[in-house]
């Protein structure tokens, strides 16, 4: 007999059951609302939106940025980001100190833009939290570090320290 541990059978697999299938449904719906938001009061996807928000607060300045943090190849990021230069609210400026590089910097209509998209993650996850305490969000937030550490990706590595007191931010 083998010491080999026996594999679940596809029948015995309980979906709804499974850590990962959950995270990919809240993904997925939290996703959907701010979707629902930001087509409305914005006229953009939340990816565009969520690409604004990024270039706004500074963490992501260029093409290859916005590839490695939403896991996306290059050339569907050269099609976001045509969409928005052609909306008016990126440009494409070229490095002076090294020509190669092409940093993306908000227009003023960007940066307006992007000031309002706070409040429509804000209302999403004010929906999606509703009913939870601030010290369950913080320990699904504490959980949620746990697991992207447990990843041993390097980028995620700086969420790991969070901070989960009373009275800080819910999202």
């Amino acid at each position: 007999m083998s010491d080999t541990p026996k594999s679940a059978a596809i029948g015995d697999y309980v979906l709804a059951e499974s850590v990962g299938y959950l995270i990919s449904r809240v993904r997925s719906t939290m996703w959907n609302m701010v979707t629902q938001h930001t087509t409305s009061e914005l006229g953009i996807t939340s990816t565009q939106a969520s690409i604004l928000f990024m270039l706004a607060v500074g963490k992501c300045l260029t093409a290859a940025d916005i590839a490695r943090e939403y896991g996306i190849d290059a050339s569907a990021v050269t099609r976001l980001i045509d969409r928005l230069e052609k909306r008016g609210l990126l440009s494409r400026v070229r490095s002076e100190e090294d020509r190669r590089v092409v940093r993306l910097a908000l227009t003023d209509e960007g940066r307006a833009t992007a000031e309002k998209i706070p409040a429509i993650f804000t209302s999403v996850l004010d929906n999606l939290l509703a009913g939870f305490t601030p010290e369950e969000v913080g320990f699904l937030k504490s959980m949620l570090r746990r697991i992207l550490a447990n990843s041993c990706d390097p980028a995620v590595a700086s969420l790991h320290g969070g901070n989960d007191k009373p009275g800080t931010s819910l999202r």
